[in-house]
């Protein structure tokens, strides 16, 4: 009971900091160029996946979770290096582009570029927002809203389940 409430507070939480302004999202397309063009499929059966990943981690990767806001472990991390996706691996930010939004979650304001990260419109929870999922194994790994306070105006807001760390 208690776990379902702290769920719970933590998608209110996370619906209330990250909702976007307008209800018609645009698909943001922020890249920075790098050289990993690695972009082969990871095809995992869902009990592969299981057995794999964590459970907190298969329920945000494979069944679109959201952690709870303040509580993930990469996002005070200030060290130099790359953020790769926890599930395959795919580099897809690096430290210079992420920033501290105080939503609750690590924010970036680009991608790497190279298509590593789709988007998709998400309709849930009554809401309109831009989807962001592993372009290698579709894993779930956050958010896209237009209302960041860099230049490329971008905020992927992304679960700390859905990334691992390279330090360089």
């Amino acid at each position: 009971m208690k776990n379902t409430f702290l769920i719970l507070l933590g998608v209110s939480l996370m619906l209330t900091s990250c909702a976007q302004k307008n209800s018609s999202p645009k698909l943001i397309n922020k890249q920075v160029s790098m050289n990993n063009n690695d972009t082969t499929p990871v095809v995992k059966t869902e009990e592969e996946w299981k057995h794999f990943l964590t459970p907190e981690q298969y329920h945000v990767l494979r069944e679109k979770g959201t952690e709870a806001p303040f509580t993930g472990k990469l996002l005070k991390n200030k060290d130099t290096g790359v953020y790769t996706c926890a599930a395959c691996g795919n580099e897809l930010f690096t430290s210079e582009m992420k920033f501290d939004s105080h939503c609750g979650w690590p924010s970036f304001d680009k991608e790497i570029a190279g298509g590593k990260i789709k988007k998709h419109v998400d309709s849930s929870f009554g809401m309109v927002r831009n989807e962001i999922t592993c372009a290698k194994c579709g894993g779930h790994l956050g958010h896209l809203f237009d209302d960041g306070p860099t230049e490329t105006g971008a905020r992927y807001c992304v679960n700390s389940l859905s990334i691992d760390f390279k330090k360089q």
